[in-house]
């Protein structure tokens, strides 16, 4: 039986959080090395090379276009990864939660914390790409930094999905049809590599429906330094999603965690 009750956020989730974090710090020197070694790479390996042959797209060099699509994929994928291979392994080989739960701690407050360190994650992993980027010359104003809160509802956002697929699990291959059938499809259609005007009708249609578009719908205005057309509808978008797939997370972990 699925209790569909509203989470609710407790300050133990932060408690969740902090022992994340505490984990992480032990890994973070490596961890901060990926997060700035591989976007350099593909940064300049893409956006210098294949951008000398594009030029401009909507009137954007090449090279900042794709940055900012990039930031905003690096928080969808970082928080995906985090909310099905990590915790799928903090709740079944390593039983994690068993032990949080005969704290005074409750499954809501372990899956809030678990939202709140997978938007952390996204927030490093896209703070670094958009450090590269600036040291590269395709951000040319401080008011990129206003991506930062922007990556961190993303990271939220495609948290909450992926905790629905860990709740699912039986074993780490099923996260391999999510990331075949959901993620790499929105990496591709979603705008990182290119407009989404110059797909199809029909499949724009069906793409701007996707959070990943209206992600990069407002990052890379403001990593350009342009005005954000339909603010609102792209954040209310996000957070309608957001907001959705976290109460269905929450339902089903309950489900699973407390038999």
């Amino acid at each position: 039986m699925i209790k569909l009750h509203p989470p609710k956020f407790r300050l133990e989730a932060l408690a969740v959080w902090r022992r994340n974090a505490l984990v992480w710090k032990r890994l973070m020197a490596a961890s901060l090395l990926l997060h700035f070694g591989e976007p350099l790479l593909y940064l300049i390996g893409i956006g210098y090379g294949l951008g000398r042959f594009i030029g401009d797209i909507d009137g954007i060099p090449y090279f900042t276009f794709l940055a900012s699509g990039f930031i905003a994929w690096s928080a969808m994928n970082v928080a995906s990864m985090e909310s099905m291979w990590s915790v799928y392994t903090r709740m079944v080989p390593q039983q994690t939660y068993e032990a949080i739960l005969a704290t005074p701690a409750t499954v809501d407050d372990i899956v809030m914390g678990e939202l709140l360190w997978c938007g952390t994650k996204s927030l490093v992993s896209g703070s670094a790409i958009l450090a590269v980027a600036a040291m590269l010359g395709a951000v040319h104003d401080w008011t990129a930094i206003f991506t930062l809160p922007v990556i961190f509802l993303t990271g939220l956002c495609f948290a909450a999905p992926g905790l629905i697929v860990t709740a699912y699990a039986k074993a780490y291959e099923n996260f391999n049809f999510y990331m075949t059938l959901v993620m790499t499809p929105m990496f591709i259609l979603c705008g990182v590599w290119y407009p989404i005007t110059t797909l199809p009708e029909p499949v724009q249609m069906v793409v701007e429906f996707l959070p990943l578009t209206h992600a990069i719908s407002i990052i890379r205005p403001i990593v350009v330094g342009a005005p954000i057309e339909n603010l609102a509808v792209h954040l209310g978008a996000l957070l309608l999603f957001g907001a959705t797939c976290t109460w269905i997370a929450v339902a089903l972990i309950r489900r699973r965690l407390v038999q």
